[in-house]
C-alpha cells in the first residue's frame, strides 16, 4: 500500500466549492472512464463511494484529503467497483463507514466488478432522509432502490447537488439485473427524481449531469421504448431473452451482451408482474 506521505499524481477535480472528484484507475466496458469517488467539504470532509480496493486510489484519496479529517465514508451501494475501499481508508483515517445497508448476495452476472461486496460493514446504516452533517455541508439519504435494492442517493442542499451512484449515470444507461435489481423499483426511484429540484447530478460513473430532469424524463422513455420492443419481439412468437438481446441491442459492444440480457430479464420480470407476458419454457411469450 501507498503511505499517507508519499507524493502521487492525483487525478483531482474541482467540480464546485464543495465537491472535489477523485477518478479511480478502474476503466472499463462497464465503469466507463472509472469510478468517480467524491470529496465532500472543506477540513472536515465526507467520502463518497470510495471504490475498488486499488492501493493507487487510496492514495489518491488520502493525498487529496491530506490535512483535512474524513469524518465520514459513504456508500450508495456495494457492487464492487464502488464500496471495498471504505476498509482501508477507514483503516487509514479512523471515519466510520456510513451509507447504505449491507447486501450479499451469489452473483453469476458478466461483471466480475459489479458482484456484491461481501466484506461491506457499515457503521451506521442510513434510512431515506436522514442527514450528516459537517461545516457547511449536509448530506441527506434519499432512497432510490432498482439497480440494486440498499442503492442511496445522497442530496447536498448546499450545492442544489444529488450524488447518484449507479442509479443515474452520466454515460450510459443503468444495468437492472434480476434477483436484487428491479426494474419496477428502479422506474419508481427514476419517477422519484423527477419530483425533485436538483440543480445538478454527480454520477459515480461519466461526467456531471446538468438539466436532470429532463435527463431522467429522457432515461424513462428510453426504458419505456426498451419495454415496447420487448412486447413486438414476443409479438412474432415466444422467444428467449439471448435472441431478443441480439435483435434490440445491434451495433453495442458483444461485451455488454450479456449486461443488456440482464436489464432486459428485469423488464420482463416487471411486464410479467403487470399481467402482460408469462415465461415458456426456456423463452417468453405474450400473456394470452
Amino acid at each position: 500500500m501507498v503511505g499517507m506521505t508519499e507524493t502521487i499524481a492525483s487525478p483531482v477535480t474541482q467540480l464546485h466549492p464543495l465537491v472535489r472528484r477523485v477518478l479511480a484507475p478502474n476503466p472499463s466496458a462497464f465503469t466507463y472512464t472509472g469510478t468517480e469517488t467524491y470529496i465532500v467539504g472543506r477540513g472536515e470532509v465526507a467520502v463518497i463511494d470510495p471504490g475498488p480496493d486499488l492501493p493507487e486510489h487510496l492514495a489518491a484519496i488520502l493525498q487529496a484529503t491530506a490535512g483535512e479529517r474524513v469524518v465520514a465514508i459513504v456508500c450508495t451501494h456495494t457492487h464492487r467497483d464502488h464500496s471495498p475501499a471504505s476498509r482501508p481508508l477507514q483503516a487509514a483515517t479512523g471515519a466510520p463507514i456510513v451509507g447504505c445497508a449491507p447486501l450479499t448476495l451469489d452473483d453469476d452476472g458478466p461483471r466480475a466488478d459489479a458482484a456484491f461486496d461481501a466484506d461491506y460493514r457499515p457503521d451506521r446504516t442510513l434510512m431515506d432522509g436522514e442527514t450528516l452533517t459537517g461545516p457547511g455541508w449536509t448530506l441527506e439519504a434519499v432512497a432510490t432502490p432498482g439497480h440494486t435494492s440498499n442503492h442511496l442517493c445522497y442530496a447536498l442542499p448546499e450545492a442544489g447537488a444529488l450524488f447518484t451512484g449507479d442509479h443515474v449515470m452520466g454515460w450510459s444507461t443503468t444495468v437492472v439485473s434480476p434477483p436484487d435489481g428491479n426494474m419496477t423499483h428502479f422506474m419508481e426511484s427514476l419517477d422519484r427524481l423527477m419530483a425533485r429540484e436538483d440543480r445538478i447530478y454527480y454520477p459515480a460513473h461519466g461526467d456531471p449531469v446538468e438539466n436532470p430532469q429532463r435527463f431522467v424524463r429522457g432515461l424513462a422513455g428510453h426504458r419505456r421504448q426498451r419495454e415496447g420492443q420487448i412486447l413486438r419481439q414476443l409479438g412474432d412468437g415466444p422467444k428467449a431473452i439471448p435472441d431478443m438481446v441480439a435483435a434490440m441491442y445491434k451495433g453495442i459492444d458483444p461485451r455488454l451482451h450479456g449486461a443488456a440480457g440482464r436489464s432486459v430479464h428485469a423488464h420482463l420480470i416487471d411486464l410479467a408482474d403487470r399481467g402482460m407476458v408469462i415465461e415458456q419454457g426456456d423463452g417468453w411469450a405474450l400473456a394470452a
